[in-house]
């Protein structure tokens, strides 16, 4: 497990811009099975979090068009129970961090996996987004 001196700060970036954090396998049971849309995303220490994923899932979130109802998030390594229970519902996508999920009526219709991320921009990470929320918001 990472200490909390590393991971506050990382969440931060995300809580700080209004995700609300799944800290326990009974809060993603309640969360992603809702009707409408949540964006989930499987945050993690690594520097394609950093680099892309975070940056790239907050600028698809600015300006107009269509959002997800709801922008949710775990830790990977650190909040281990609720990446564990939150994994069940990425099925049959292994598990990966980071990891962006969209689910609409408790359906997941869009993941951008780990291997999607590295080696693309915040940018390209944000039009990929922006596109689901197009298709399914």
């Amino acid at each position: 497990m990472y200490p909390a001196e590393l991971v506050n700060p990382m969440k931060a970036q995300l809580t700080q811009s209004g995700f609300q954090e799944l800290l326990t396998p009974e809060q993603v049971d309640s969360t992603l099975p809702q009707q409408g849309t949540t964006l989930l995303v499987i945050n993690s220490v690594c520097g394609c979090s950093a680099g892309t994923a975070r940056p790239g899932v907050l600028e698809s979130l600015q300006g107009d068009g269509k959002k997800p109802d709801r922008t949710v998030t775990s830790f990977a390594g650190f909040d281990l129970d609720a990446v564990k229970q939150a994994r069940t519902y990425l099925l049959p996508y292994p598990p990966s961090s980071p990891a962006i999920a969209l689910f609409k009526d408790g359906q997941l219709v869009h993941m951008i996996e780990r291997h999607m991320i590295e080696g693309r921009s915040a940018a390209m990470i944000s039009a990929n987004l922006k596109q689901a929320y197009d298709e399914y918001c």
